[in-house]
């Protein structure tokens, strides 16, 4: 294994207890982890692209940062680009975040690592891309899942376009909806890693597989380095900060939405009132005109009565 951990190392877990400082859904720590244990990058894609360990040869990060350097916030583009076995590009990236932007931000990433033909090469060249969201909020809720992969497809025959281009997301919400294939690859096992807010959570999922060992050793040797720990704890304020106005714009969204549909009721009380009055009017002038007809009538039926007084000699005074 790439760190060598030793057992003296390891023996940390006799004394971490209580709750975790940092959790691992912090972008910053998730891609110091990445970047610090290959083999426990290794592991993961291996899990999530349903492969063997011993089947992939090499996983390599294209877009290493300097681990502990500041980065201002404009520029905190923690996503990790792999290149697995020099035929696979994966992008990997942790957002705890729902900005409602999520398709057509990972399709945006997937789209620019798509577009790799090298150059002087053709476009059967162009390697095959995946890009996978591990996702602190449920992207579809009307469709949650722990583990879903979605491909361009016919939508008649859901015949697969190209095997190149793919989008997964692994919804740390929905742990408890693991399915059979998610258990048999361990996926449930790195959802809850990612999740976990105490160190007797990670201490139970280091016991029971080699590889949670070494990324429970990892980060707790990353917790203990303070140039990571205080951009963790950087990028937390900064996740905060975006929570809260993220926050403010949605009841700000609310507020208007509430004033829309009350200008909207305003608008239909409006238009109801105009009908009335329309209404009004319109019984009025039959009112009218009725009056007018009973008027006619009764001025016709007296003409009538004096043309037959005077028919019989009676005088009409």
């Amino acid at each position: 294994m790439q760190n060598n951990l030793t057992t003296a190392q390891s023996k940390w877990m006799d004394n971490a207890t209580g709750p975790v400082t940092i959790r691992m859904t912090n972008d910053y720590l998730f891609r110091a982890l990445m970047q610090r244990n290959n083999t426990v990058l290794k592991a993961l894609i291996c899990s999530l692209l349903h492969l063997k360990m011993k089947s992939v040869t090499s996983v390599r990060i294209t877009n290493p940062i300097e681990l502990g350097k500041h980065v201002d916030d404009k520029d905190f583009y923690l996503d990790v680009k792999v290149e697995l076995d020099s035929h696979t590009i994966i992008n990997l990236e942790m957002q705890v975040i729902n900005d409602g932007y999520w398709p057509e931000r990972s399709l945006s990433y997937l789209c620019r690592a798509f577009d790799n033909i090298p150059k002087g090469g053709n476009y059967k060249d162009l390697k095959p891309t995946i890009h996978i969201g591990i996702l602190d909020f449920t992207l579809f809720p009307d469709f949650p899942e722990l583990f879903a992969t979605y491909w361009l497809m016919n939508e008649k025959n859901y015949h697969v376009y190209s095997r190149k281009f793919r989008l997964s997301v692994l919804d740390l919400t929905q742990i408890k909806l693991a399915k059979e294939e998610d258990k048999h690859y361990k996926i449930d096992y790195w959802a809850n890693l990612f999740k976990a807010t105490t160190w007797e959570e990670l201490k139970m999922l280091a016991k029971s597989d080699e590889y949670m060992q070494e990324a429970v050793d990892t980060v707790y040797q990353l917790s203990k380095e303070e140039e990571i720990r205080l951009q963790c704890e950087a990028r937390e304020d900064y996740n905060r900060r975006m929570s809260g106005i993220n926050q403010q714009l949605e009841n700000l969204m609310a507020e208007r939405d509430q004033i829309a549909a009350e200008k909207d009721q305003i608008a239909a009380e409006k238009d109801q009132l105009s009908a009335e009055n329309e209404q009004l009017s319109a019984e009025k002038e039959q009112l009218s005109a009725e009056k007018e007809q009973l008027s006619a009538e009764k001025n016709a039926e007296i003409e009538h009565l004096r043309k037959l007084l005077m028919e019989h000699g009676i005088e009409d005074r």
